[in-house]
């Protein structure tokens, strides 16, 4: 059964509500394993036993989390090849200013050769219902795509 990972960095209420949009999303998937991890403690092995990702982040002073950074520097080597590929989507929240933070994602993701399968979800202050509807489409979508043949 292919498995969806999903890693999250989730200091804040938003965040919690955008990340239950998107495991409510990945759920309503039929023939997908999801498994959660926060970024703090996930590991090379988590990534390389799962067929697709699913990253959630908060905008620190317009960067990517240091939880989520430190995910990819766990990761990186061990999965370098071995993943490219790989299905992935992005959600991001933040105050002011996501876009650096997405800059810093992209970078890293180009290196491992995965696969953008959803629009950068980008959300700006509270999380209106269009910001949770399109993480909840950002777990399902990335899920549908590990189920199709």
């Amino acid at each position: 059964m292919p498995t969806l990972l999903v890693v999250h960095h989730t200091p804040s209420p938003a965040l919690h509500t955008l990340l239950e949009a998107v495991l409510d999303g990945a759920a309503r998937v039929e023939g997908v394993e999801v498994r959660v991890r926060p970024a703090l403690t996930a590991a090379a092995l988590d990534v390389l036993e799962c067929d697709g990702y699913v990253l959630g982040t908060p905008a620190n002073l317009g960067m990517v989390s240091g939880a989520l950074k430190h995910f990819f520097d766990v990761v990186y080597y061990p999965c370098l090849g071995a993943t490219a590929g790989r299905p992935y989507g992005l959600y991001v929240h933040g105050n002011d200013d996501v876009q650096g933070a997405v800059r810093d994602v992209e970078r890293i993701v180009t290196g491992l050769r995965w696969r953008q399968v959803h629009d950068h979800v980008r959300v700006l202050g509270p999380p209106a219902p269009d910001a949770v509807e399109a993480c909840w489409d950002l777990g399902a979508t990335v899920a549908v795509r590990l189920a199709e043949p």
